[in-house]
């Protein structure tokens, strides 16, 4: 099928990283389906907006991309659910359904971004936040790929999206929210879960996927997995 002729799907990445971590993802059965749009976010591999980066601001950048290219579904990963769920939450925006990569359930799964309200200045933020990720990075790939990617964010914007998720968190249950706000699917590998969101899953009605032995970024360590779920998952909307 034309490309020109393949419904949309839109692609978001996780809090600090950019549309790269779907790069797996081009070359696999997805990508005979659907027209594959990775979207890179204000100060995550574009430039930061003028404003303040924060969940909103970001939801209003993807539900505007969604609308330009009528896109229904969207792969959103980590905090980058809880954006989808707020794009979709708008009236005009034409997302239907959410594939969430080990999106945000409960607070618990702040577990990098939330760490930014510890932090006074973007610049004390980034330097202990890299410094995190290089003491994770010794024989785990994807932690290094993702601590060059974070490298590479706008600080300011790092900083102001990461104080915005945790308190996001503290006020509303992420889940919740996504639940709510579309057609809903939850890919996921236990191991990589926090308690908390694995007993909240234990008790919602979400269609749920588990993908074993991926890390918390399976589109970059497994992509012809993912992308054979994903591709199921959707069944016959391509």
């Amino acid at each position: 099928m034309p490309r020109d002729k393949m419904p949309s799907l839109l692609l978001i990445a996780g809090f600090g990283d950019d549309a790269s971590m779907f790069d797996g993802l081009r070359d696999t059965v997805l990508a005979e389906r659907f027209a594959l749009i990775p979207l890179n976010l204000p100060g995550f591999g574009r430039p930061a907006a003028a404003g303040p980066t924060t969940l909103a601001s970001l939801a209003d950048f993807v539900a505007g991309q969604a609308r330009e290219s009528g896109a229904e579904v969207i792969v959103a990963h980590s905090v980058a659910s809880i954006i989808a769920s707020l794009a979709a939450r708008q009236s005009d925006c034409p997302l239907t359904t959410i594939l969430s990569l080990e999106g945000n359930l409960t607070a618990d799964d702040a577990y990098f971004s939330g760490t930014a309200a510890e932090h006074d200045t973007p610049a004390a933020f980034r330097a202990a936040f890299l410094d995190r990720l290089d003491q994770m990075a010794p024989g785990a790939p994807e932690i290094a790929r993702y601590r060059t990617q974070v490298a590479k964010a706008d600080a300011q914007a790092l900083w102001e999206l990461g104080r915005d998720a945790r308190r996001f968190s503290d006020h509303h249950h992420p889940g919740d929210v996504l639940i709510e706000a579309a057609e809903t699917v939850y890919v996921y590998n236990p191991d990589n879960c926090s308690q908390p969101s694995l007993d909240w899953l234990d008790g919602a009605e979400l269609r749920t996927v588990v993908l074993e032995t991926a890390t918390h970024w399976a589109s970059v360590d497994q992509p012809e997995q993912l992308a054979e779920v994903l591709d199921a998952v959707l069944g016959g909307k391509g």
